[in-house]
């Protein structure tokens, strides 16, 4: 009788965390949601690194032009992120939950400019409150190749959901090559 009650009770403590897990996964996919609309490059001296210092992002510093643009689509189920549309480097993210109303895992897939795309999965512990981490899926092969990819997408977001920062993580042979990393304001 004692074995039972303790194997109820662990039951019910694995289901209680995986409702937890689930509905993290969902509050995340939630946030991203929250990135819906048009965003600017923020000035230049806001930026960070070498990112925005050349090609399309420099041209588009110090204008109202959109420099990042996400949309809720098909319902709610997915995000369509577009970085420097309408330029030469114009690349897309696919967002969405593995099963919507359950939401166990958010998922991605980057259309890059690199002409690969790399699949991308939540990690829920670099994640939370209005940062958004997605990590390279080490299940699939070019997650755990030499080819140069985007292995992190972070998205972190300023509490008055305003600003945005968002740092695209290069791995190239195996290793950290750089972060490119954007600082953009939200389109009035």
């Amino acid at each position: 009788m004692k074995l039972r009650q303790v194997i109820s009770i662990l039951s019910l403590l694995f289901v209680g965390s995986s409702v937890g897990a689930g509905s993290d996964a969902l509050d995340n996919y939630k946030t991203l949601t929250m990135l819906d609309g048009d965003w600017a490059l923020s000035p230049a001296d806001v930026q960070e690194g070498g990112a925005t210092k050349k090609g399309p992002a420099a041209e588009l510093i110090g204008t109202d032009k959109t420099a990042i643009s996400l949309k809720v689509v098909g319902k709610g189920s997915a995000v369509q992120e577009n970085l420097l549309p309408d330029t030469g480097k114009e690349m897309v993210t696919m967002y969405h939950c593995d099963k919507l109303k359950t939401c166990s895992q958010v998922q991605a897939k980057h259309y890059c400019a690199k002409q690969n795309q790399p699949e991308l999965i939540l990690d829920l512990g670099k994640s939370g409150d209005n940062v958004i981490v997605m990590a390279c899926d080490m299940d699939t092969s070019l997650c755990n190749s030499a080819e140069g990819h985007v292995h992190m997408i972070k998205h972190e977001l300023s509490q008055d959901n305003n600003h945005l920062r968002t740092t695209y993580t290069i791995h190239s042979d195996g290793k950290f090559e750089k972060d490119s990393i954007y600082h953009f304001d939200r389109k009035q």
